[in-house]
């Protein structure tokens, strides 16, 4: 096993580590400048081996209620708002001092899931950090918590970091915690856990944890976050922060933490976009066979595999591919709710005379489809 995982550390040149707030806090509940540092310094020696850096860092909450000196992390989200508004700079001016030392230039990049819904903003955005990375500066990226509201909110950085990666074509993703990794149970409780050194592409069932008191994510988070890259091609290492010389560990090789495999045929850029940064409008929800068809077989959606649709939503948008109430893919739907409801079931032959109108024989092309995890 050590074999293979330095394997896919030998050929990670472009690597996205996310930082969360409980590993900048240091347990506390304020920024760490002392971990800041070291973790630069840590970075700082894997750019020196020629690897390209982004990092995903948390922490513009944590440091606006610690300068707002509020006795708790903030709930609503007005007050998340203000205090990540007061904190970014703080956070910010923190890594940029810390990169300064190391003799490393920053850039602050703020995005919400709007940023990467838009097809074009999206390629915007893998513009602007590719060119950075090309500059030799390393791209800070957060969510930009001021704008954001409960409908264009990432939740946690651990998303926005698989996005990150897959937006970027990283080679590794790195999620920094103040865990040692996934375990079988929930360690904090159960002396019995075991760490799970490895997981395999198809991945294991739900991570229960709930978040710390200082971060959002907490381990099924990351789970979701490993999970996404995979499938985007890119393996993944959850592992402990808080633990000097984590990340020298795992990019060579070494058994530290968790490593989560790659899908083995990753998707392409445009589906990933479809599969990870889209919106979906509304749901189509499919019969057994029609799923079996289009995760199996690679076919298209055909109406005569359409039970239902939910929301509603026009020709062109993204919609929800559901089977028995749980979302598999996701597609560029050719008709929208109010037509799909009168040709479901119907045979393609059907389909001109329950609209009056000539049309499109595939609900969703399989050229515009985009599977969420292994069949």
């Amino acid at each position: 096993m050590e074999i293979l995982r330095s394997q896919l550390s030998l050929r990670a040149r472009r690597l996205v580590v996310k930082v969360g707030s409980g590993v900048l806090s240091a347990g506390s509940t304020r920024l760490d400048i002392k971990t800041i540092r070291r973790l630069a310094r840590e970075l700082a020696g894997l750019k020196a081996e020629g690897r390209e850096l982004l990092l995903v860092s948390s922490g513009a909450i944590l440091a606006g209620s610690e300068r707002l000196a509020l006795k708790a992390r903030p709930a609503s989200i007005e007050l998340k708002q203000a205090s990540a508004a007061v904190g970014q700079s703080r956070l910010m001016r923190a890594w940029e001092e810390a990169f300064d030392r190391e003799g490393l230039t920053v850039a602050q990049i703020l995005l919400t899931r709007e940023d990467l819904r838009d097809r074009r903003r999206y390629l915007n955005a893998r513009n602007t950090a590719s060119a950075l990375l090309r500059l030799g500066v390393v791209p800070i990226i957060n969510e930009n918590d001021t704008v954001a509201v409960e409908e264009i909110q990432f939740g946690d950085n651990d998303v926005l970091s698989a996005l990150a990666a897959s937006l970027v074509g990283a080679d590794l993703l790195i999620l920094l915690t103040d865990q040692d990794g996934l375990y079988d149970r929930d360690p904090r409780n159960d002396a019995r856990a075991r760490l799970i050194p490895v997981v395999g592409s198809a991945g294991v069932q739900a991570a229960t944890e709930r978040a710390g008191p200082r971060g959002t994510g907490g381990m099924g988070s990351k789970v979701s976050a490993a999970r996404m890259a995979a499938c985007a091609g890119i393996p993944a290492v959850i592992a402990n922060g808080g633990t000097p010389g984590t990340l020298k560990a795992v990019i060579g090789g070494r058994g530290v933490g968790t490593l989560f495999l790659p899908r083995g045929t990753a998707l392409d850029k445009r589906r990933q976009w479809l599969a990870f940064a889209s919106h979906p409008k509304g749901a189509v929800h499919v019969d057994a066979g029609a799923r079996e068809a289009l995760l199996r077989r690679s076919k298209s959606l055909l109406p005569s595999g359409v039970l239902s649709v939910s929301k509603s939503f026009e020709a062109g948008d993204v919609v929800s591919l559901v089977h028995d109430g749980a979302e598999f893919a996701r597609g560029l739907t050719n008709f929208g709710s109010r037509e799909l409801a009168l040709i479901k079931g119907l045979k393609t032959s059907l389909i001109e005379g329950a609209l009056g109108r000539k049309a499109a024989g595939e609900v969703v092309h399989r050229d515009n489809m985009a599977p969420l995890g292994e069949p």
